[in-house]
């Protein structure tokens, strides 16, 4: 089994995961990243003492993931779902409130090669699988796989609206927002950053094609969001790391 294009970043992402999982001052603590690593060993080159990956982004990324895991823990809802899961493992490393739904939605083949690994992984929730492409229909599979619109949720959109155009950036959170019950939170990143800053390849950067741009929080504003942005380089801080991109993370409520 392999990935390609999209599905690869997300091993990417592993990579970073279980590099940040083992160093001393760790801002989290991944058990099940270097599995998905070793699972596919020749997919990213690594030594011991780099990912193989640009430095900003491999910071930027474990920045993003206790941001996003804090994020989630403190958001108060008692349905979550995760836009574009990759491989992310929140469900199984969080320590979850008693009741708590989560909802993984992505691409079939990223999605089972992450069962596979995780095969005898125990989740900490209610953690249900969701085989959809984000570009399409796939509200019906949501609502279809349990999700309660009239419950309030907890949104997550990791790395995700940069790899949509501004038309499919729309569509989609226009679903979010019609699915969203009063008290309802998203959470994304925000800001361009060029590409060269990053240190990837160009084969994944060229994916990249903008999402909702500039203008997110005006656009969130006027579909009924309350908006609250943070810099990336204030939340560094907060972890004592430091950062030297620009943008940060929108955080979204429902009135």
């Amino acid at each position: 089994m392999s990935l390609t294009g999209v599905g690869k970043t997300a091993l990417g992402v592993a990579v970073i995961r279980a590099h940040e999982s083992r160093r001393a001052d760790r801002l989290f603590d991944d058990p099940y990243a270097q599995a998905f690593v070793d699972a596919l060993p020749d997919a990213f080159p690594q030594t011991a003492d780099t990912t193989g990956i640009g430095a900003t982004f491999v910071a930027h990324a474990a920045i993003r993931t206790r941001f996003f895991d804090d994020y989630l823990l403190g958001a108060g809802c008692a349905q979550v779902v995760l836009l574009a899961a990759g491989l992310d493992t929140r469900a199984f490393r969080l320590s979850w409130p008693p009741g708590t739904g989560l909802f993984e939605l992505d691409l079939p083949d990223v999605l089972a090669f992450k069962e596979k690994v995780l095969a005898n992984a125990t989740p900490r929730c209610a953690r249900t699988v969701v085989c959809v492409d984000l570009r399409m229909d796939w509200t019906s599979a949501l609502s279809e796989a349990g999700f309660d619109p009239g419950v309030k949720t907890a949104w997550l959109a990791e790395g995700l609206l940069t790899y949509l155009t501004a038309d499919e950036a729309r569509r989609l959170m226009t679903a979010v927002s019609e699915l969203s019950a009063p008290g309802s939170t998203l959470a994304l990143e925000h800001g361009s950053v060029p590409a060269q800053a990053w240190r990837l390849p160009a084969q994944y950067t060229s994916l990249w094609k903008g999402g909702l741009g500039d203008d997110a929080p005006e656009w969130f504003a006027s579909h009924g969001w309350q908006v609250r942005f943070t810099a990336f380089s204030d939340v560094a801080i907060s972890y004592a790391r430091t950062i030297s991109v620009e943008g940060g993370f929108l955080t979204l409520t429902r009135p």
